[in-house]
């Protein structure tokens, strides 16, 4: 059973960011001017630092509990990172109980009562207070929500009801940019198929997965072998199988441009100015189709592991946690009548995002760059397969998928009349055709997508119906042959 992690796995990169100094606010019926604003040297760091913009960096792992808190529409009410933690989070109710922990060798309690250092006091917090917090208990996702309604004290913090936000409640008219890789050894892995390994490699000389398989540093791969169905009445030596690998070095690309939108009418909107969100990484897979598949017109997808990660950014104070979901499967269509035995390797790199203008709204980005080259190709028969071994890749902030992304190298066999032709590798090889007719191999690839309403989370106008990508298609010619 996959277990999703209590807190996203980061690599240890250096950020530098705005670590402002933290501060809690009293209760709704305590506040007071001082309470509800920011110590003098937070307000002096922000101000000295507001034309710079945030940096974007993978959260130390230190960090990767961090809270940030704004109070928007408040003197000095900026975003700043804070010793408020999420204790826990109900996502039915929304309901969310804030704790301060202690430093020290003892700190007082609300009561007066000295307590240990390290240990839990209740928080303070007030309504308004916008919270962002990296993945917490009941919150694998994160959380970014604002507090709408102080309930009261516990014996683990101060218990309030909260309401979804917008990153610019938080971000406000500041400027970030920035792309992260992501820690291959974060993702928690789901095999759907018996035959499926999982390697992985890091700094430190860290490595993961079957003894001598190679992967770059900061690659994640996926290797996979299994049989397919054979079409109806082809013969024994016909079995179909299909194999192979998908590696990748997945990294997240996000930027937030602050400032005032504005709106189709010509009207200035709230929200920012400009955004993007989108994953992309190098690619490379080397994989291979044998038999004769019982493929169907329509394409026949067969997941074979799910993977998952939840990458904390930290943008200046605030930690941003992207949600990211790869599908990795194979897909096979075609008539049923045509045995192939074919390899190939591709290498490359691919971008998929949305990204948000004030004149354009949101629009689609979708970039592969690929190389490929035929290890074997092989037709025999008349007829016609095509088979991908893809990647299907989500992406979100806070638990709400921004972004659908699906990456479909193929294979692409096809032969007409009697025929039976094979290349041989090597440099000037012929093809050997034992028969008349004619066939043809072709390699390509499918990038395709959504954007989604969830986009909505950086504050910019409302998506009113999810996106599509559009459609990037390129097809090259690997081998054919005539008689």
């Amino acid at each position: 059973m996959r277990k999703r992690p209590s807190r996203a796995l980061v690599p240890a990169l250096a950020a530098s960011a705005l670590f402002l100094a933290a501060g809690c606010s009293a209760d709704p019926g305590q506040s007071s001017a001082a309470a509800r604003t920011p110590d003098a040297g937070a307000s002096a760091t922000a101000t000295a630092n507001s034309d710079q913009p945030l940096a974007v960096a993978a959260a130390p792992a230190a960090a990767a509990t961090s809270t940030a808190v704004a109070r928007p529409g408040t003197a000095g009410g900026k975003a700043r990172k804070t010793s408020l933690k999420v204790k826990s989070y109900d996502s039915h109710t929304r309901r969310a109980v804030i704790s301060a922990v202690a430093k020290g060798t003892s700190s007082p309690s609300p009561t007066g009562t000295p307590t240990p250092a390290g240990t839990a006091t209740p928080g303070r917090t007030a309504v308004g207070d916008v919270i962002a917090s990296a993945p917490a208990p009941g919150a694998p996702d994160g959380l970014l929500g604002k507090v709408t309604k102080v309930i009261g004290e516990t014996a683990d913090g101060t218990e309030v009801q909260t309401a979804p936000t917008t990153l610019d409640t938080l971000l406000g008219d500041d400027d970030a940019k920035g792309t992260v890789p992501v820690d291959p050894a974060s993702f928690d892995v789901e095999r759907l198929l018996p035959d499926v390994k999982v390697s992985w490699a890091k700094t430190g000389d860290i490595h993961s997965g079957p003894e001598g398989t190679k992967v770059p540093l900061g690659s994640l791969r996926v290797d996979v072998a299994t049989k397919v169905a054979t079409a109806e009445g082809a013969p024994a030596s016909a079995d179909a199988s299909v194999s192979g690998f998908v590696q990748v070095k997945p990294e997240v690309d996000f930027s937030y441009g602050g400032g005032a939108s504005t709106a189709s009418n010509g009207s200035t909107a709230s929200g920012p100015g400009a955004a993007y969100l989108g994953v992309s990484g190098d690619w490379t897979s080397q994989w291979a189709l044998k038999g004769r598949a019982g493929a169907t017109a329509k394409p026949v997808r067969l997941p074979f592991a799910k993977l998952h990660a939840d990458p904390v950014l930290q943008v200046g104070p605030v930690p941003v946690v992207v949600n990211l979901d790869l599908t990795c499967y194979f897909e096979i269509s075609g008539d049923g009548r045509v045995t192939v035995d074919v390899e190939q390797d591709l290498k490359g790199d691919f971008k998929a995002g949305g990204t948000f203008g004030t004149a354009a709204g949101w629009t689609p980005v979708n970039e592969s760059h690929m190389d490929s080259s035929p290890v074997r190709t092989s037709v025999t028969t008349a007829g016609s397969v095509k088979a991908a071994l893809g990647a299907q890749a989500t992406v979100g902030l806070y638990g709400a998928v921004g972004v659908t992304a699906d990456l479909a190298p193929y294979l692409r066999g096809e032969a007409a009349g009697t025929v039976t032709a094979t290349t041989p590798v090597g440099s000037g090889a012929k093809s050997d055709v034992a028969a008349s007719g004619s066939w043809a191999l072709y390699g390509g690839l499918d990038l395709s997508g959504t954007l989604q309403i969830q986009l909505a989370i950086f504050g910019t106008p409302v998506i009113q119906h999810a996106i599509p990508l559009g459609t990037l298609h390129r097809e090259w010619k690997l081998a054919d042959g005539k008689m």
